[in-house]
């Protein structure tokens, strides 16, 4: 018989990450899963092809993807909650055009706008009420034509969503276009665009 996880019903705390990084540099394997290495190809592979002048990155983690995407990305913002992190972000990503914020959305969402809105791995973090924010502020921030990708693990966890309930609650509130959708075995891809 499996095991029966409990899931959470709030959105998780900036601490939890913090004191995961303060046990370990890289709990999640951004570095060195093969997994993550095939996530961050298929996730770049599924952008269009043109260059993004300004891009929200949200969930930067230790800077891994976020090193990736700023080559496609004239300027690039990054946030996460976590000052450690953060910090091996900065090493990872010295020297590129790319600004690192601690910042807990959808809460403290930065000022600006982007053509390019990511957020992988990020919003079954949070719960429901918490992703219809989150839609409605990436929705306001997004230039036209503006594109947002939404990575989810598909995988059990004790979250306060499923990836699939993360993704269509914010596909639902975002009211955009979805131009893309792809699923692996442990993760899913969806490309949502706003009208020009």
């Amino acid at each position: 018989m499996g095991v029966i996880m409990t899931r959470r019903l709030d959105s998780i705390a900036p601490d939890y990450f913090e004191s995961l990084y303060q046990a370990d540099p890289d709990p999640w394997r951004f570095a060195t899963s093969p997994y993550e290495q095939q996530k961050y190809a298929a996730s770049l592979a599924a952008l269009p092809p043109h260059r993004f002048k300004s891009a929200l990155e949200i969930g930067c983690s230790i800077g891994v993807f976020t090193r990736q995407l700023s080559a496609r990305c004239d300027h690039l913002l990054g946030l996460d909650v976590s000052d450690s992190a953060l910090a091996q972000a900065r090493h990872t990503c010295a020297g590129l055009s790319v600004t690192l914020e601690n910042r807990r959305i959808p809460a403290e969402w930065p000022t600006g706008s982007f053509d390019l809105i990511v957020l992988s791995e990020i919003l079954y973090y949070l719960a429901a009420d918490d992703v219809r924010r989150t839609a409605a502020r990436a929705v306001a921030s997004l230039n036209r034509p503006g594109v947002i990708l939404l990575v989810h693990y598909l995988g059990g966890t004790d979250y306060p969503l499923t990836g699939d309930d993360a993704a269509h609650i914010f596909v639902t509130a975002s009211g955009l276009r979805s131009t893309f959708t792809a699923r692996a075995p442990l993760y899913r891809i969806d490309m949502l665009e706003n009208d020009p």
